[in-house]
């Protein structure tokens, strides 16, 4: 982070910052190892916060709740770009979302198809595939539908959608588009059905930790080769999130006490664990990509970061080997995913932290803090 934007943000802390520039780099390097005929698509739910600024970068945005919905509608995205999924969908927020002609509608069960067949509007939908989770249907499920679409030609099938999980391996990314290919013959063939569309959540994986192997660019290779390999040769829409606004995230805190316990030395700082989401329960037991400002190793010792939260699990980081003061900020790299919309916001009724975007040569604000405890108060009746 260049030191005048953190010169500026710095008093704020806890507080994100997202750097624009560094998204639209994401994108075009992602775009360029990519077989042309991928097209993207943002999962939201990474980082609702920056939907304005990928929406001429990316084909679709996938919207997995009504409220999502509703962010999108507030930025005026363009509806057509909206895929409406989500395990469980409620028919007054389908029909809202349906008048303001959301692009495609995912199925993710039997009875979701029924309530989209009983909504009696003209649609494109996508039926869900399950990887054996509880998101999809089986085989046997999508089949059914397929041997009776002609008896609701309002429900334009353009073709499946399958995501198994996220921070995937090589292999199980090939043979799971050599399943889907197979899948997607086996329909041709049995009920002489072309879909026109593939959508894949690819769930790429991403370094959070100093000394992880990055294979991204092998990676990277291993998913186009499979995807040329293809029989099919629909729209393919590669879905992903972390993978596109991790890196453009800084999360910045201020250490505030530094002690001497029994145990060891301890920082502690305004943030917590609460305000930051890698993947997995790794945090505290590897040192994340992070960076100390000011830098001095003039009396470097063995720390433990700490948040401010009253919980015995709130580390940041241990064993940091560092030369810290009272007054020091830590700035935590690779943290636009997640970490402003995932975790326990509400715990100990902590302040939601100020989110800033870096965005043509200015720091601009874009969510003050937001006091929770109004969230976590009774309200007696009458008040």
């Amino acid at each position: 982070m260049e030191n005048i934007v953190f010169e500026q943000i710095k008093e704020y802390t806890p507080c994100y910052l997202l750097d624009v520039y560094e998204l639209h780099r994401r994108v075009r390097w992602l775009k360029e190892r990519l077989p042309k005929r991928v097209k993207l698509c943002f999962a939201m739910k990474a980082n609702s916060f920056l939907i304005s600024e990928l929406e001429n970068l990316v084909e679709r945005f996938e919207v997995c709740s009504f409220g999502e919905f509703q962010i999108c509608k507030g930025q005026r995205i363009d509806a057509k770009k909206l895929v409406i999924s989500g395990v469980k969908k409620e028919k007054d927020e389908v029909l809202a979302m349906m008048d303001y002609q959301s692009g495609i509608f995912t199925v993710e069960s039997m009875s979701q198809f029924a309530l989209l067949k009983d909504c009696n509007r003209e649609i494109k939908i996508l039926l869900r595939l399950t990887s054996g989770n509880q998101f999809g249907m089986k085989e046997e499920e999508i089949e059914e539908i397929l041997s009776h679409q002609h008896e609701y030609p309002y429900l334009h099938i353009v073709g499946l959608e399958y995501f198994s999980g996220t921070q995937k391996r090589k292999r199980q990314i090939e043979k799971e588009l050599e399943y889907l290919d197979n899948y997607i013959k086996k329909i041709k063939k049995t009920y002489d059905i072309e879909l026109e569309e593939l959508e894949y959540g690819g769930g790429f994986p991403i370094c959070y930790y100093e000394g992880q192997e990055d294979e991204e660019e092998e990676f990277l290779q291993c998913f186009s080769d499979s995807v040329v390999k293809m029989e099919f040769q629909g729209n393919f829409i590669l879905e992903l999130g972390r993978s596109i606004v991790a890196s453009c995230g800084t999360y910045i805190t201020q250490i505030k006490d530094i002690k001497d316990n029994q145990n060891g030395n301890f920082a502690i700082v305004d943030g917590g664990m609460h305000q930051m989401v890698y993947y997995g329960s790794g945090l505290s037991m590897r040192k994340p990509m992070m960076e100390v400002r000011p830098y001095r190793d003039e009396e470097k010792k063995d720390y433990n970061v700490c948040g401010s939260l009253c919980t015995i699990n709130d580390f940041l980081v241990k064993h940091l080997e560092a030369d810290l003061r009272v007054g020091d900020y830590l700035l935590f790299k690779n943290t636009g995913a997640y970490s402003l919309t995932e975790g326990i916001s509400l715990f100990l009724s902590r302040d939601l932290p100020s989110i800033f975007l870096y965005k043509d040569n200015r720091v601009i604000r874009i969510r003050d803090k937001v006091e929770t405890y109004v969230f976590n108060t009774y309200r007696k009746e009458g008040e």
